[in-house]
């Protein structure tokens, strides 16, 4: 299934709220998955000076991880189809 990046700019976040805001990305994911949506949060990175976060989701399209984001009133400036690599081992 494909792995799409959400950008976002959380400059000034609390670290409450960027938890808050982690929740609220699992809740809706799952919430869309028992609706028959096929989608999956993988995980987020945030860097604290920049404020930069990114979000990974598994779905079937880029308009399914709009829909979540949107729903979980989640800001975010783009929505782009990303390889996920791992390391080997």
């Amino acid at each position: 299934m494909p792995v799409y990046l959400v950008d976002r700019d959380l400059n000034g976040i609390t670290m409450e709220a960027l938890g808050g805001a982690q929740r609220s990305a699992i809740e809706t994911a799952a919430s869309m998955r028992e609706g028959g949506e096929d989608i999956q949060y993988l995980r987020s990175t945030f860097a604290p000076d920049s404020g930069r976060c990114m979000c990974l989701f598994e779905a079937l399209d880029a308009d399914t991880v709009a829909s979540l984001n949107t729903t979980a009133g989640l800001p975010y400036e783009r929505i782009t189809e990303v390889l996920d690599l791992h390391a080997p081992g």
